[in-house]
């Protein structure tokens, strides 16, 4: 369950950054590069401070 939410929030931070960046202001990019940069940090050392978040927060595996 907490890996499903991990991609949900992911996929609408993008997304929502991608917008941002059409609608407002080119720098809103930098959201998307850095959810995009933990995604892939996080595929190395297993370290997700979102997991963690939720985790505490009592949701599932």
């Amino acid at each position: 369950m907490r890996e499903r939410v991990v991609r949900a929030v992911a996929g609408f931070l993008v997304s929502l950054s991608v917008l941002l960046a059409v609608l407002v202001n080119l720098n809103w990019l930098i959201l998307a590069a850095f959810v995009g940069f933990n995604l892939f940090q996080s595929s190395f050392t297993k370290f997700c401070p979102l997991e963690m978040i939720l985790k505490k927060a009592g949701v599932k595996e």
